[in-house]
């Protein structure tokens, strides 16, 4: 295998990795832009991947599994916005809790309902969401360079690959081209004007909540039933802090977003990739550092050393309306 084959692989490899952080990542845009830190994403990720499985086990529908593991992800929210919105309480307690609670529901679950050890049986291909061969590949499969890159990394993705690229514009247009996205902005930096122009801050900060549920439910369904076959126990695996640090990187701007996130996947598939491997003049790599480098980034971001990394104004803070 030439330097360019690998090349090619280790960018599918990047794409595929990088799918769940996108979806997660744009949830905590969505959250945190409006003042809601959400450190739960894990959980509902995690909690999304479970039901998705399930549900598409039981039902041999990927669709139903993809319905089943919005459903839990937005169940989890309401659960973060009730305890974080309308208590007030503490948004980063709220948010542990509910990883705690979804790392433990769904080990018990998995070893009460299927035996298997915490996991959901194997799916059948028609459970899961299948590649997709996009047109015109095997006419360009052949064309150097191009050809390669179109039938490797861009083609035979599976559906929720696509619509994770397509989430980004999207989000970007709702952000800064809508009205709700203005005022959802506002919210994240300045509450009590929003409410003195008469809009309600807490139908707004719930509304971002959800969004960033139904986002999480794509990112767990994704890890289920597209890029594997089952549920295994705790197979997020920290996607979800590691979303968070992109998220932070990013300076949370949805654009910046795919980029973190691709980075983030472009040194997971490359610490796969080196396992076992060595370099010259250096000798086998550990790959705990190419796993590492997403946090060390992001704490270089935060000491200020490649720019600044302020988040909305009012975040984490409950509001309290003056009267």
């Amino acid at each position: 295998m030439d330097y360019f084959d690998i090349l090619v692989s280790i960018l599918g490899s990047t794409v595929r990795l990088s799918i769940p952080l996108i979806f997660t990542a744009l949830a905590g845009l969505f959250s945190e832009r409006a003042g809601i830190f959400d450190i739960g994403l894990e959980g509902k990720m995690l909690a999304a991947a479970f039901a998705a499985a399930t549900a598409a086990y039981m039902t041999g529908s990927p669709w139903l599994g993809l319905a089943s593991g919005i459903g839990v992800s937005l169940a989890f929210s309401l659960v973060h916005g009730f305890a974080s919105i309308t208590n007030r309480g503490n948004q980063i307690v709220s948010g542990v809790a509910i990883n705690f609670a979804a790392a433990g529901l769904t080990a018990v679950l998995g070893h009460a309902w299927f035996r298997q050890g915490g996991r959901t049986p194997g799916l059948a291909a028609d459970a899961r969401f299948s590649p997709i061969t996009l047109p015109g590949v095997d006419l360009i499969r052949d064309v150097p360079i191009i050809g390669p890159l179109y039938a490797n990394v861009i083609s035979g993705n599976n559906l929720l690959t696509y619509l994770a690229f397509l989430a980004v514009p999207i989000s970007w247009w709702v952000l800064y081209r809508t009205r709700f996205g203005l005022r959802l902005r506002a919210v994240g930096e300045n509450p009590g004007a929003v409410d003195t122009a008469g809009i309600s801050v807490t139908w707004l900060r719930y509304r971002a909540v959800l969004v960033a549920g139904f986002l999480c439910g794509f990112s767990g369904t994704y890890l289920a039933i597209a890029q594997s076959a089952a549920f295994i126990n705790n197979m997020s695996a920290g996607k979800g802090y590691i979303a968070l640090a992109a998220l932070i990187f990013a300076k949370w701007r949805p654009v910046p977003v795919l980029l973190a996130c691709l980075l983030f996947g472009f040194l997971d598939a490359l610490a796969n990739f080196m396992q076992g491997k060595s370099v010259p003049g250096i000798g086998e790599v550990p790959v705990q550092i190419f796993q590492a480098l997403p946090y060390i980034l992001t704490c270089i971001l935060l000491a200020g050393l490649i720019g600044s990394a302020n988040p909305p104004k009012a975040g984490g803070v409950p509001y309290v309306k003056e009267r």
